[in-house]
């Protein structure tokens, strides 16, 4: 059975995060990196077998009513030392990202090399929408939409058997989004990023109908715009079991049911002198859900729904995360 190829995707705009800023709301503290986890599909990790463009679209709705502090309880406030911040913890972001992707014939190393290109469209981006409510206890939606924070993975080196398709990668993440401290239309989040990820899918049998896949995902961030803060380091970690099966009698269209689910943890914390002590604090949240799909084989195109559920998240918001993708080799 030949299976349709599907591509990698770090999400660099849409991540979920608190951003509270301090009194004079010149400084933010409590920063998350770009990557978002969850909204990749299973099979998008590994590079796309068969040589050629490949267009993927993301489309994301993350919704949140939940904060929780750095015990992960459930809080409306928190104290900042100089003060108490209200938290209206009701935020609904939608967003879109167009995906370009060229899978080549050069081989490195015994790789075979591919690279894309992902250019956020939003409203705001979800650190945005949350830093602005947790500042001034405001609801935020979308809107005024505009370019967000450019996403390019230059080296994407990928090793596919019938057994296994083994990738590793560097992107960046350009802060070409719109930016201001304490603006409530921000979509961008005013750095770079550095993003290094390794991955791993095995399919247990050459038809590749199952697919198991882990995937680690490691950020180093720059300077903050306008403000003195270096967002620490960060680590995901992705997980998914995915099963084709056929429902057309020559198997050309196949439905996919999957489990999934990721980890992200902070592994440094923010530095800088802008940075509020009393919110220094290493975040982490879980995420676990289910993906469902259809993939026709002839016209190498697939939609695919996931939906995960937060959990145990400490010191940010823990909420819902929906996300359609679209994808078609050319």
């Amino acid at each position: 059975m030949k299976l349709i190829s599907n591509t990698t995707f770090s999400l660099m705009i849409f991540l979920i995060a608190l951003g509270v800023l301090n009194n004079s709301g010149t400084a933010a503290a409590g920063e998350l990196g770009h990557y978002m986890p969850g909204v990749a599909s299973i099979r998008d990790f590994y590079v796309p077998p068969v040589p050629g463009f490949y267009y993927e679209q993301y489309n994301l709705y993350y919704t949140t009513d939940t904060y929780n502090d750095r015990d992960g309880n459930s809080v409306d406030s928190i104290d900042i030392g100089s003060g108490v911040v209200n938290i209206d913890a009701d935020v609904d972001v939608f967003a879109i990202q167009p995906t370009f992707i060229w899978s080549t014939d050069l081989h490195f190393l015994g790789a075979r090399y591919a690279a894309y290109i992902g250019i956020p469209v939003a409203g705001t981006s979800v650190q945005a929408a949350l830093s602005t409510t947790t500042n001034k206890g405001i609801k935020i939606d979308d809107s005024d939409w505009g370019l967000g924070d450019i996403y390019l993975r230059p080296i994407w080196l990928g090793w596919n058997t019938p057994h296994f398709g083994t990738s590793l990668s560097y992107g960046l993440y350009a802060p070409t989004g719109k930016y201001d401290v304490g603006a409530n239309d921000n979509v961008g989040l005013g750095f770079w990023t550095h993003e290094f990820e390794a991955s791993v899918t095995w399919f247990p049998w050459e038809h590749q109908g199952t697919a198991v896949m882990v995937t680690g995902t490691y950020e180093i961030h720059h300077d903050k715009d306008d403000v003195n803060i270096t967002p620490g380091d960060r680590f995901s970690l992705d997980w998914g079991i995915s099963q084709y099966l056929p429902i057309n009698e020559d198997g050309s269209v196949l439905a996919e049911l999957g489990l999934i689910g990721y980890s992200q943890w902070q592994v440094e914390n923010d530095s800088g002198s802008d940075v509020i002590d009393a919110l220094s604090v290493k975040d982490e949240v879980h995420g676990i859900g289910v993906q469902l799909g259809v993939a026709s084989v002839t016209r190498n195109a697939s939609l695919v729904f996931r939906y995960l559920k937060e959990f145990e998240a400490k010191a940010r918001f823990e909420g819902e995360l929906y996300v359609l993708t679209f994808a078609k080799g050319f």
